[in-house]
C-alpha cells in the first residue's frame, strides 16, 4: 500500500535524476516518526471526514433540488389542470347555448320582423304614392317643348 501523498505527487527524483522511492530515504528517529505518523493519521482522518461531510452535503442538496423540481412540476400541473377545466366549462357553456338555439326559429323571427316592417311602410306610404302616380298621369302639358317644335319645323314627324 502506497501512502496518500505518494499517489498524489508521485515518486520523487533524487540528485541523480533517477526516480527514487521516497519511503526508503532517510527515516526520522522512531520517536519523531510515531508522533508524525499519529498526526498524519489524524489529519488524514480529518480529510476523510471532511470528504464524507461534503459528499453528504452535496447529496442533500441534490435531493432538495429534485424535491423542489418535483414540487414545482406538480404545482404547474395542478394550475394547468385548473385552467383546462375552466376552458372546458367555458367551451361547453358556449357550445351548449349554440346547440340549444334553433337557427330556423331565429331566421323565421327575423323574416317575420322584416315582413312586418314592409307592411307598415306600405300602409304608411300607400295613399301618398297613389296621389303621386295619379298626379303624374293626369298632368299632361298642353304646350310643345322646344325640341318638339324643331322636329315639326323640319317635318321629321
Amino acid at each position: 500500500l502506497k501512502p496518500f501523498w505518494l499517489k498524489v505527487f508521485g515518486p520523487s527524483r533524487g540528485r541523480s535524476g533517477a526516480i527514487e522511492d521516497v519511503t526508503r530515504r532517510r527515516q526520522p528517529p522512531p520517536s519523531q516518526g510515531m508522533a508524525a505518523a499519529g498526526k498524519s493519521q489524524e489529519l488524514i482522518q480529518q480529510l476523510l471526514q471532511a470528504e464524507k461531510e461534503a459528499e453528504a452535503t452535496i447529496a442533500t442538496a441534490k435531493k432538495n433540488r429534485q424535491a423542489k423540481l418535483k414540487q414545482a412540476k406538480e404545482k404547474a400541473e395542478e394550475e394547468l389542470k385548473a385552467f383546462r377545466e375552466e376552458q372546458e366549462k367555458k367551451f361547453q357553456r358556449d357550445c351548449g347555448s349554440k346547440a340549444a338555439a334553433d337557427p330556423a326559429a331565429e331566421l323565421k323571427g327575423a323574416t317575420q320582423k322584416e315582413v312586418d316592417m314592409v307592411q307598415r311602410d306600405y300602409a304608411t306610404n300607400k295613399d301618398r304614392t297613389v296621389q303621386y302616380v295619379m298626379g303624374k298621369v293626369l298632368d299632361v302639358p298642353t304646350q310643345l317643348s322646344a325640341t318638339q317644335k324643331q322636329a315639326l319645323a323640319m317635318r321629321v314627324v
